[in-house]
Parts: structure tokens; sequence; C-alpha cells
């Protein structure tokens, strides 16, 4: 089987988070599985480019990657090149009569590489399978440029997803795509996320459920949907004595305008701003805190919530986020509605319940990785491109 992935932004483009890293490690461990695996994606690297060879075939952890100058940067990646590319490549794999055998599959959506490519696949009568990474959603489509969103999707969006097959990542985002769009259908496939073994982290059952100050953590991309607003009004209200450390990057004035609220809130000195935070230490990091916590307003998955859990440090998570019905279920850690007063009442419990936490530490290291097993995941994949 050949599959094509479509991705604005490749690996090493970390600044992207967890949607980049997912894709990567969907297309290795595919082509680990021994399937025909080729990523056509551009240098984009946030506001800057990456440093990689252009056009040519380039072997990125066993994957074959083509990188594409882009004419336009976030969120747009307007690339010509990519497109005459992915038209070559399809033109010849047309010729070989191998159209039956080849998929497109397609990482997130509005981005002009994205619903461009889809067009490329749809006038060759390609199979298209899209993940739209949390981007067919009614805050998706109301919030950032919606204008610009509204008219693509009137003028070419809606028809180009009514030929696309859905992969979803949870069941929030399936039932998300089907209240925005009208689709070919949807399945629902966790991410890969990438963890290291449990061997790797020392202390997988230690107790640090006793310690005077509870550490708390969030590490994710630094923007308004992630909800840290609606943390730290909760966190100026609490009588237990905490510590929030948060990891990941963002635009640097909006950074600067949470400092400041944290600041009025006079909460300032107990948060800790670490900044871009690299994967070699990430879990390191994550195993020594008491609890993650992710309050965002609109999340499709949440890789960071998995890779918190295989570490066995327990989560926090809004009910908006795509993993919170899979966290409740297996007593993973707490869900907390978006209010201030509510968020409160669950970091307290959180703290208080100090068997549960011990309990998490314990168990879910192993329970994370029967569930989210690589080889089953790459089966599930390879079904859908199939069928």
């Amino acid at each position: 089987m050949k599959i094509i992935q479509i991705c604005a932004a490749y690996k090493p483009a970390f600044v992207y988070g967890g949607p980049t890293m997912s894709v990567a490690k969907l297309s290795e461990e595919l082509t680990k599985a021994g399937h025909d695996v080729t990523v056509l994606a551009t240098t984009a690297n946030g506001k800057a480019e990456l440093d990689v060879p252009i056009g040519q075939e380039t072997l990125v952890d066993g994957v074959k990657v083509y990188y594409f100058k882009r004419i336009t940067k976030d969120h747009t990646h307007f690339s010509p090149s990519l497109f005459w590319f992915l038209h070559q490549l399809i033109t010849k794999e047309k010729k070989k009569g191998r159209k039956s055998e080849l998929v497109v599959h397609i990482h997130a959506w509005w981005n002009l590489v994205s619903i461009f490519s889809c067009l490329i696949a749809k006038l060759n009568g390609v199979k298209v399978v899209l993940s739209p990474r949390g981007m067919l959603t009614s805050y998706s489509l109301t919030n950032r440029n919606s204008k610009v969103k509204n008219i693509i999707h009137f003028l070419l969006g809606k028809k180009l997803l009514k030929y696309c097959y859905i992969h979803a990542t949870s069941d929030k985002e399936q039932r998300d795509v089907r209240q925005t769009c009208s689709v070919n259908g949807v399945t629902v496939i966790p991410n890969f996320v990438e963890f290291p073994k449990l061997s790797a982290v020392s202390n997988q059952e230690t107790s640090i459920s006793n310690n005077e100050i509870y550490r708390l953590i969030f590490l994710s991309r630094i923007e308004q949907k992630k909800g840290l607003e609606l943390l730290f009004d909760a966190l100026a209200t609490l009588d237990i004595p905490w510590q929030l450390s948060i990891a990941g990057s963002g635009e640097p004035n909006y950074v600067l305008t949470l400092q400041e609220l944290a600041a009025k809130l006079k909460i300032n000195d107990k948060i800790k701003w670490l900044g871009h935070i690299k994967n070699d230490h990430k879990f390191n990091l994550i195993a020594n805190q008491d609890l993650l916590i992710l309050t965002s307003y609109n999340e499709n998955f949440a890789n960071v919530v998995i890779e918190s859990l295989a570490m066995g440090t327990p989560v926090l998570v809004s009910e908006e986020v795509g993993l919170a019905r899979y966290v409740q279920e297996n007593n993973l850690g707490w869900v907390s509605s978006l209010t201030k007063e509510h968020l409160a009442q669950v970091i307290t419990r959180s703290f208080s319940e100090t068997e549960n936490r011990d309990r998490i530490r314990a168990n879910s290291p192993k329970k994370i990785m029967l569930d989210f097993d690589n080889i089953n995941l790459a089966n599930q994949y390879v079904t859908i491109y199939r069928n």
C-alpha cells in the first residue's frame, strides 16, 4: 500500500507540539510495518523555517520525507511546489496502475496545504483520509480568522469534506465533526503517542503524594484555548499550598499578558515559567510532578495526557478535552467543568485524595502501554486506508 502523508509541518518542527509528533509517530510505525510511506511537508517552523534539504528525499527516523518552501507562513502555509510534487506523485502511481492502492492522508484543516492537497487528490480520484486535528469544531469555526474560514468553507471546504473519510482521535472529536459538516464517514482511532519504556523512569511506583507543596504542571503550547486564565483565577482562590510549572512556548505578547494576570492575582511567586522543554527532558519533568492540569476550552485529543499517565502522574482535565471520558471511565484523574468555582473544588479534591493519586501512579503506566500499543494502532489505521 502506498500512503502519502500530507502535513504543513513535520519534525523537527516541534514548536507545533502534539500533532506534529503524532503524524511523525504514525508515519514511523506504518513504515516499520512494511508500508510505502511518503511524507510531504513544508519547511514551517513557526515564524522561522527548517534548515532541511528542499524538494529532495530525506530520511527522518526511517521515513521518506520531502520538504517544500512555503510562500505564506502560519496559518496558511501556501506551497505551490508541494502541490506540483503531489500531482506528479499521483500521476506516477496512476500510470503504474496502482491508484487503487494509493491513499492520501491529510492532517489538519483550514491551512492551504491541506485544502489544495485534498482538491488535487479529489480531481485525480484518489481516496482521502482526513485527520482534522481539532479543526472541525464549532470552537475552531468561530475563533481566529473566522470570516476567512467561513468563506473558504462555503466556496470549497464543504464539497471537499464530503469527499473525505474522517479519522477522529476521540469520541468528542467525532461528535464535533458530525455537528459541523457532512463527511464520507468517521472512524475513531487514538493518536500515536511516543514515550519511554517503563524502565526509563525510575520512580514510577514511588509515592510523592505526601509533599508539602502540591506540584502542578501545565505542559502544552501556550495559547488562549488552553484556559490558563481560568486556571489562574481558580488557583488564586485555593487554600492549599501549591506551585505551578508552565512548560511550553507561545506568542510573547500573550505570555506577557498571562504573567501580568498572575501578578494582578498575586500568584506570580507560585508560578515557574519553564519555556519550551525538549523531549529528552519532558518525561522526567512530568514524572516528578503531583498532577498535570489541562483546562482547555477545546482539545480533540491531548497527547500530553497520555504522556503524563505513562509516567504515572495523575491528570486533571476539563470536560472539553477529548480524553476526558477516557480519564473518567478508567479513574485516572479528575474532570472539571469550565468554571472557576468547580475547577478550584476539583483541584482541592485531587490534593486531598492521596491514596487515589498513589494508586494512579502505580497502575497507570501499564494501563497506557496496553491501551496504546503501537502495533494494534497501526493495524487500525491500515484498516481505514484499505476500506
